[in-house]
């Protein structure tokens, strides 16, 4: 009886570990997203571009392409909404089986209106990238 008591113990202990580790890990996803959409606001174009997830190696031209788009994009919100004022976490959604995570940003525009934008993200050697 103490034995099956013991198995049981360690059981849940184990589940929730692994509880935790997964709520860690969607916490970690989640600010990493809005990491990368702060320095794309701040106008750090390479970086944003840096944090999106690549099978094979960008070429050059490609990569400055995914560049101009995202400051174009920044320009586009500008005219259309003021800017984007702030980027806050709304909620995140943990894959308990992939290493993936659909992170939930919220836009707050300079024009006093907001969005919920998903930001789908996939964990790779340990980092979390955006799809």
């Amino acid at each position: 009886m103490r034995k099956s008591f013991l198995v049981i113990v360690v059981a849940i202990a184990a589940m929730l570990v692994a509880g935790c580790r997964n709520d860690n890990q969607g916490e970690l996803a989640a600010r990493t997203a809005k990491l990368y959409y702060d320095a794309l606001l701040e106008g750090r174009y390479e970086q944003f571009v840096d944090g999106t997830y690549h099978k094979d190696s960008l070429r050059p031209q490609y990569r400055q392409q995914l560049i101009d788009n995202a400051r174009m994009f920044v320009g586009q919100q500008q005219d259309e909404h003021r800017g984007i004022r702030e980027v806050r976490v709304s909620d995140y959604k943990l894959d308990s089986i992939t290493t993936d995570c659909n992170v939930f940003l919220v836009f707050a525009y300079g024009d006093s209106t907001s969005e919920e934008v998903l930001v789908p993200m996939t964990e790779k050697d340990g980092v979390w990238l955006m799809k």
